[in-house]
């Protein structure tokens, strides 16, 4: 199976299990389900549930359930686009080649769908199935872990949240190294990384596995990021789906404006390569991690 073929088989299980989750836009109150699916369903590449369910296939030949598990993650990114786009923050009229969702229903009812998808996100990780756990204990404990995982890589401390904090504040500074790092291990890194670490937990990894992994998602986090920088600069909104050339505009720091298009090129491929090797102790297990990897690095969009 090409790689290719892979996505496209795990994002059609990523949106099989969101539309068994997301109420659907026939509930009461329907203005706000519709929003929810509106930017859920918007056509993104769902990398980081992709990612999840990889790392549990590289800890297990069993990771029976992931889908619902990976989907919290889908639930989080895109909660966060909405609110990231919305007037008081970047003010962006166009999200996944489509307008964005303040544009369409509304700031008041974007706020609020992003919450909903925040809110979902940890009400299906307290009442998924977990097919793989050693029983009712077993499975408690994992859905801890889950939990306590992806509300760190959401909130303000080193996380999602925070970063975005920091990157708001940062607009219009001095573009220097270390502020950018802090932001971006944050702001991107964070949740990526934590679908990697997800994926562990679910499928039961032990400590050098769920090291390795992690040590994976903190390269391959930061290579997402720099690429990112490197798009904006690079491509077309056409091409990205999104506004091009928002970060020169906003006076954000990014890895072009710190380091120059070809030194940020450069990083980025030093991030793929360490992320290589933090998957050594997997051998041919962890074949499509690799194939991710290279993907997030080299791709145009």
């Amino acid at each position: 199976m090409t790689l290719a073929e892979y996505v496209a088989r795990q994002q059609s299980r990523i949106d099989a299990a969101l539309q068994r989750w997301v109420p659907a836009q026939t509930a009461l109150p329907e203005s706000i389900h519709k929003a929810m699916r509106y930017s859920l369903f918007a056509g993104g590449k769902r990398i980081r549930p992709i990612l999840c369910m990889a790392a549990a296939e590289a800890v297990s030949d069993s990771a029976l359930g992931i889908e619902s598990c990976a989907c919290t993650l889908e639930l989080i990114h895109t909660y966060s686009l909405i609110h990231d786009d919305l007037p008081a923050l970047d003010n962006d009229d166009l999200r996944r080649g489509v307008a964005t969702c303040h544009k369409v229903f509304g700031d008041a009812i974007a706020i609020l769908a992003g919450d909903a998808l925040l809110t979902l996100a940890f009400q299906v990780l307290a009442q998924m199935d977990c097919p793989t756990c050693r029983g009712p204990a077993d499975g408690h404990a994992r859905k801890v872990a889950l939990i306590a995982e992806l509300a760190a890589a959401a909130g303000t401390v080193g996380g999602m949240i925070g970063g975005q904090v920091c990157d708001l504040e940062g607009e219009g500074r001095f573009p220097q190294a270390a502020l950018l790092e802090a932001i971006h291990r944050a702001k991107t890194g964070a949740l990526l990384r934590a679908s990697l670490r997800m994926g562990a937990i679910y499928a039961g990894a032990d400590d050098e596995q769920a090291g390795a992994l992690s040590c994976f998602g903190e390269h391959i986090g930061l290579a997402f990021q720099i690429v990112d920088d490197v798009l904006d600069v690079e491509q077309s909104s056409e091409a990205l789906g999104k506004t091009a050339g928002k970060d020169a505009q906003q006076h954000k720091i990014t890895f072009p404006a710190v380091y120059g298009l070809e030194r940020s090129r450069q990083m980025a491929e030093e991030e793929r390569q360490a992320a290589h090797r933090a998957l050594l102790p997997f051998h041919d297990r962890a074949a499509r991690l690799r194939e991710l990897a290279d993907f997030i690095v080299q791709r145009r969009a």
